[in-house]
């Protein structure tokens, strides 16, 4: 694989790549999608495509330790349905990494984020603005009911419609496709879990499984692509070590985070990640 060595780092570099390891496990434990940042890093650091394959088993580390963390918040229905079409992306990302540069890729996997993050934030300004309609009609004093009556849950209210359905059907093959490609799919996922009405520990716990199972089954493709081989694996174990406190701090931190400021803060980053893979 065409990637500097743990020997051929600077100090600086690997203090660059120590940040971003430990900015993983804070996005595993508190802030789902941040990791966006640290996939930017990686990239800048090493070669983009091979800094998927260095990057891929320091998520896995911070899968393991979100799932110790929030396994009993998880809502496996969501799960079940989701991993068919994610296991349909995740081939078609294969079969784009084998011609696409990294160009294309940064360019797709951005545009897809800031589209899907701009659809979330009109699907519920939407659904506020309804919500507060139908507190005016009625006259509710409890406020909106529709955001505050379901505080007290931590999955969504339906994913069994027709439209629920189609619409993890789509985030799915998307969410398999750019974690694919790219380690993207945080973003794709957080937004969908959002938008299915998941509660902090609910979207927590469901992302900690979805993650760790999806992030392992990757590895023999990224193995296969020869993104992963015995150099990139001794700088993952130089690495690793910094995705425990990252972790540590990201649960001390989320009982901290309201609900909203939860939401405002996954959308945002997912802003970020997409304008750095545009930019990058």
């Amino acid at each position: 694989m065409d990637m500097m060595t743990l020997w051929h780092l600077t100090g600086w570099e690997f203090a660059a790549l120590a940040f971003a390891a430990l900015l993983v496990g804070f996005s595993k434990t508190a802030v789902s999608g941040a990791n966006t940042v640290s996939l930017a890093i990686f990239a800048a650091v090493l070669p983009a495509r091979a800094s998927t394959g260095v990057l891929l088993p320091i998520l896995i580390a911070g899968d393991v330790l979100a799932v110790l963390t929030y396994r009993r918040h998880a809502h496996w229905p969501t799960l079940w349905r989701l991993f068919p079409a994610v296991a349909a992306g995740v081939v078609v990302g294969t079969f784009f990494l084998m011609w696409a540069d990294d160009e294309a890729v940064g360019t797709s996997i951005g545009a897809i984020l800031l589209l899907m993050a701009a659809v979330t934030v009109w699907r519920r300004r939407a659904a506020d603005r309804a919500a507060q309609a139908a507190v005016d009609a009625e006259g509710d004093p409890g406020g909106r009911s529709g955001r505050s009556g379901r505080s007290g849950r931590s999955g969504p209210e339906e994913i069994t419609s027709r439209a629920g359905r189609i619409k993890a059907r789509s985030y799915g093959v998307l969410g398999g496709f750019t974690t694919m490609v790219a380690n993207a799919g945080g973003p794709v996922m957080s937004l969908y879990l959002l938008s299915a009405g998941f509660r902090k520990l609910g979207f927590l716990g469901t992302s900690a499984f979805f993650f760790l199972i999806v992030n392992t089954s990757k590895v023999p493709f990224s193995v296969g692509l020869g993104l992963i081989d015995a150099e990139s694996l001794l700088l993952d174990a130089a690495l690793v070590l910094f995705v425990v406190p990252g972790a540590l701090l990201g649960k001390w931190a989320v009982s901290r985070i309201n609900q909203q400021l939860f939401e405002r803060l996954v959308i945002a980053a997912t802003v970020v990640g997409g304008v750095q893979l545009l930019v990058r």
